[in-house]
């Protein structure tokens, strides 16, 4: 080094260590892709694991498996790194060979809740493409102050004329017709064309007695405010945030049952970071990153590790109903899985109902 580098070289020394960057900090640090929820992008979940790993994670927010495809298709092989994406369109994902193969000894899928493992999406032909990392509920939130708990344990309260006016209606087809099959005595994983006439008829009993359909933000704001006494499709990821604030916001599995549903992670085929991704999978799963994931800024609700329990406080643990798990996973059914010709038949009933 001639006497001009090296002098160059203690100046860079010297300014750095006056503004307080380190020269090793200041080379390129390694990055990671993301496409997820927005529960993932507290940084009281992300930051522990930048910090143990020196990597910046980038994060994508989307709502809808519609708008994660758009965007993957838009992009290029190599661009994303892991995918957070619901349960029930994994074998989507699979088909369109986004997702790759993880190895099942290197992931907790022993720890999982039973219930919540979903073989039947997660893996194909022996191998795993995503593990369930989040659960919850559609079912009744309401306000225990406003309205007879006690009539809460009932689905047939999502049209009682008793509630009219008081009442929110979720803006998603998918848990709105799988919730009043469940709640007129279907099974979500047997419904055909034949069973829509019927769960048609209490949608627009529904909408006959509710004073708004809306999305989630806005029908926690209307439960929150006391717009409304009732949101129908609501659940732990309304009120459970709000536990501590909103002491009079509840949610309960009434005796019919309630729609599970559950978000899964994974690892995309096309990133070049394959090990750095599934070590943010681990992470994720592991009892520390679902104790944060469980309850996140964005929205409270179950970790599919039961281990996440130990990492939980009593209070927590209360609003998420952890020692009611049992029961409620046996009480619960999936979202429907529909073929796009039946998906079409529930989406046509929906905006008949919207319109209506």
């Amino acid at each position: 080094m001639n006497s001009v580098s090296a002098n160059f070289a203690r100046v860079l020394l010297v300014a750095a260590t006056a503004s307080g960057i380190s020269l090793v900090d200041a080379k390129a640090q390694e990055e990671l892709n993301a496409l997820v929820w927005c529960d993932h992008t507290d940084p009281r979940l992300i930051e522990p694991f930048e910090k143990a790993n020196n990597v910046k994670v980038n994060l994508k927010e989307y709502a809808g498996t519609g708008a994660a495809i758009s965007i993957i298709e838009q992009s290029r092989p190599g661009d994303w790194d892991v995918l957070v994406i619901d349960g029930v369109d994994v074998p989507r994902a699979i088909d369109m060979d986004i997702l790759g193969e993880m190895p099942a000894d290197k992931l907790p899928l022993g720890d999982l809740f039973p219930e919540v493992r979903m073989k039947q999406t997660t893996t194909r032909n022996g191998k795993v493409y995503a593990i369930t990392e989040k659960f919850g509920y559609n079912t009744i939130a309401y306000d225990k102050t406003k309205v007879d708990p006690k009539d809460m344990d009932d689905l047939s309260v999502i049209w009682s004329e008793k509630y009219k006016g008081r009442i929110a209606l979720y803006d998603y087809y998918l848990p709105l017709v799988g919730l009043t099959g469940v709640a007129i005595g279907k099974k979500t994983a047997d419904l055909t064309q034949n069973d829509l006439p019927a769960i048609k008829e209490k949608l627009f009993a529904m909408k006959k007695v509710a004073r708004q359909v809306s999305d989630v933000v806005a029908s926690q704001t209307a439960l929150a405010s006391g717009e409304v006494d009732i949101v129908v499709g609501g659940g732990e990821f309304l009120t459970a945030k709000l536990s501590s604030e909103k002491p009079n916001l509840d949610w309960t599995v009434p005796k019919q049952g309630a729609l599970r549903w559950a978000q899964s992670i994974g690892v995309f085929k096309a990133s070049e970071k394959q090990d750095l991704a599934l070590k943010f999978v681990q992470y994720i799963v592991s009892p520390e990153g679902q104790a944060r994931l469980a309850t996140s800024s964005c929205y409270w609700a179950m970790p599919a590790n039961a281990k996440a329990g130990e990492q939980l406080t009593d209070k927590q643990k209360t609003a998420l109903r952890w020692d009611k798990q049992p029961d409620y996973l046996k009480n619960s059914q999936l979202y429907p899985v529909a073929n796009a010709e039946m998906d079409a038949a529930m989406q046509d009933i929906w905006t008949e109902m919207l319109q209506h």
